[in-house]
């Protein structure tokens, strides 16, 4: 893929996304937490370069969405799939998700949202989901107790940039290979020169290092587990949750993962917990020792029989005086109990080995002296020795870990990635449940010649508009169907402009590829949507030469469009309206269009039409307690009823009703003049 051919993607942003693992792949599934991780995209400019991207693998033009109140259904309705979702991901995933007018789009979609309408919103997984997050690439990872070595500047530059976790360095020869060994835990040299030599300390040499990097920094593999392991185990829940077929075999992931700590290092082995507890307490452990052979000393002294008073022998000796002839003499079996108990509780504390032992045990001299003290050269040894034993017992085992979890990696992508995507395909369902939607049937061109009652705008069948701020057991549904252009009338509050947000979530949904709020919907592919709000106040000279312009240009191409009009009479003038109206719908209609135009002046618009325009009507049944009693479903071909002219006839039944009740059971005419006033003012309306 030509990154920058992706419409809104220059150089710069081309050079980004490169530095992706797999920029293709983000690219074509609308990754947009992927896309985000490229140098200087933010979340909202990826879900922009992922629309772009799917744009130019359909051949999609855009602009479907072609008027702001168009754009503003389609974010109303965005964001009610956007509020079923548990995820961030899954939210900025959604937007991805567009009304186009490309087959292959809405068709790539519709295969996805079929799969989902599939998925049980159960809320064990919808909880399971709370802690999956889009894995998190780990920052830069330093290993400072290894080192590589080399004679080679060109091998010196490579290994710097194969295996950057590690300090590389340049030797001369052996000689400076062991001072190395000195300075760190394990030295790895590149050259086969170094075979067979033979040096103190811990020295490799891997002339194949690195061209297995993972081998000597295993660390690298394991931070990416490390730092991932909560989501890694969130991903594994939701797959058990949800039954998914895992990517990965879970058991063997959960395994390594309880292997490993949330700093990188391996977890759960003894001998590695003692080197480790080793290490951090010997300088505690040696101070308790010098305690331990001290208070033996201070009481064997104390109990001691010689010629002086044992306290007064233990003034003598705190300040002392002769203390190593006194304590040779007269003490020497008490010393050197006292140093065995040192040594003992030395190794005991630290938990030693017989190798590591033998060092310790030499941190107390046989050489009597009060008090005992530790030797600071031998502690520093024995640091030393378990320092590198621990640091070669935890490099085995990262390796061992790194090794066991290196073919996971793959599949802990995948299952982070599709664990993510059921919140995507469980947001689709849930919106679809709650909605009562179906899949809408798209009707293709050469579906619609022929039979005239084949040829439909849409047909919507028992649609509940999901814009309407009340629960949907309290929305009526409704039955609508246009082919060509018509006109929709009704009583005020009736329900006309609902009608129009009804048919608009309709179409945007289906050119979305996602399931729509009905019993069943058919309708055409639609190039672009055009729904114009209702006008608030007359326009000015200025922008209503300009809304003018914009019919102008939509009656010129506006085949295979859909237009929707709320109260365009509002304008200007009624008069002019109606004669502007019709002028609109001759054009619409003579270019192939689909159009609905909610107006009050429908019978005024159909008189001046050249051609015979279709009125529906939304029809009030009545008034009831001084509330319109509404048929929501339009009736076609019917011109709706207003809402004076019911009041009208209700005033003229009620004054009829009192007039027969005054004359005994028979109207005359006499009684009261307000029936035929009514009557009068009901005739205007025929």
């Amino acid at each position: 893929m030509d990154l920058e051919s992706i419409p809104g993607v220059g150089e710069k942003t081309a050079r980004a996304l490169s530095a992706l693992d797999d920029p293709e792949r983000a690219l074509r599934t609308g990754d947009v937490e992927a896309i985000a991780t490229a140098p200087g995209i933010s979340q909202g400019r990826a879900a922009r370069i992922a629309r772009g991207a799917i744009r130019l693998e359909h051949d999609d033009p855009g602009g479907f969405l072609a008027t702001d109140r168009a754009r503003e259904v389609y974010r109303e309705l965005l964001g009610l799939l956007e509020e079923r979702t548990v995820t961030d991901y899954a939210a900025r995933r959604l937007e991805t998700i567009y009304p186009s007018p490309r087959r292959s789009r809405i068709e790539e979609v519709q295969e996805f949202a079929h799969e989902a309408l599939e998925r049980d919103p159960d809320p064990a997984v919808l909880d399971a989901l709370e802690g999956v997050q889009p894995l998190r690439e780990p920052g830069d990872v330093r290993v400072r107790e290894r080192c590589l070595a080399t004679t080679d500047a060109e091998r010196y530059s490579e290994a710097r940039e194969a295996i950057p976790e590690l300090s590389v360095e340049i030797v001369e020869d052996a000689q400076g290979l062991a001072e190395l060994a000195r300075g760190y835990a394990t030295v790895i040299a590149l050259d086969d020169s170094f075979a067979g030599v033979t040096l103190e300390g811990d020295v490799q040499v891997r002339p194949d290092a690195l061209e297995n990097p993972a081998e000597v920094v295993p660390e690298r593999p394991l931070a990416f587990f490390a730092r991932n392991r909560d989501r890694l185990q969130a991903a594994v829940e939701v797959h058990r949750a949800a039954d998914l077929e895992p990517p990965c075999e879970l058991a063997a992931l959960e395994d390594g993962l309880s292997r490993l700590d949330e700093d990188g290092t391996v977890a759960g082995d003894d001998e590695l917990d003692r080197l480790t507890t080793a290490v951090d307490d010997l300088d505690a452990a040696a101070s308790a020792a010098e305690s331990v052979a001290n208070d033996h000393l201070r009481e064997a002294i104390r109990e001691q029989d010689v010629t002086i008073e044992g306290s007064d022998l233990l003034s003598l000796v705190e300040r002392g005086a002769g203390v190593d002839s006194l304590l040779s003499r007269e003490l020497a079996d008490e010393y050197a109990a006292a140093v065995e108990a040192a040594r003992d509780h030395l190794v005991d504390a630290l938990d030693l080995d017989q190798g590591e032992s033998e060092i310790a045990r030499r941190a107390f001299s046989d050489e009597p002296t009060f008090p005992v003290e530790r030797d600071e050269d031998v502690i520093s040894r024995l640091r030393e020795e378990l320092t590198a034993a621990k640091e070669r017992r935890a490099g085995k085992l990262k390796r061992e870990l790194a090794a066991d979890l290196a073919d996971q990696r793959d599949g802990a992508r995948r299952l982070v990635r599709d664990a993510l995507e059921l919140d995507v395909e469980l947001a689709i369902a849930r919106f679809a449940e709650e909605y009562e939607c179906v899949m809408p049937e798209f009707a293709e061109p050469s579906d619609l010649e022929g039979a005239s009652d084949d040829a439909v705008g849409f047909a919507i069948e028992g649609g509940r508009s999901p814009l309407l701020d009340e629960p949907l057991e309290r929305i009526d549904p409704v039955n609508y169907e246009v082919s060509g252009v018509a006109l929709l009338s009704g009583v005020n509050s009736g329900g006309k402009t609902s009608m129009l947000d009804l048919v608009a979530s309709v179409v945007v949904l289906a050119h979305m590829g996602l399931p729509v709020p009905a019993e069943r919907v058919r309708l055409r592919r639609f190039d672009d949507l055009h729904y114009h709000a209702k006008t608030q106040g007359t326009l000015d000279a200025g922008a209503f030469e300009s809304t003018v312009r914009e019919f102008a240009d939509l009656a010129e191409g506006g085949e295979g469009s859909l237009v929707l009009v709320d109260e365009l009479e509002s304008i200007t003038e009624p008069g002019a309206s109606a004669k502007i109206i019709a002028g609109i719908l001759e054009a619409l209609s003579e270019n192939g269009a689909t159009a609905v135009f909610v107006s009050h002046l429908a019978d005024e618009i159909r008189e001046m039409a050249e051609f015979a325009v279709t009125v529906d009507g939304i029809e009030a049944v009545g008034l009831v307690d001084g509330e319109l009693e509404v048929n929501r479903s339009p009736v076609k071909d019917h011109l709706a009823r207003s809402t004076p002219e019911l009041i009208v006839e209700k005033l003229a039944g009620e004054s009829r009703d009192t007039e027969i009740a005054a004359n005994g059971g028979a109207p005359d005419g006499t009684a009261d003049s307000k029936p035929l006033f009514y009557d009068r003012l009901l005739e205007k309306f025929e």
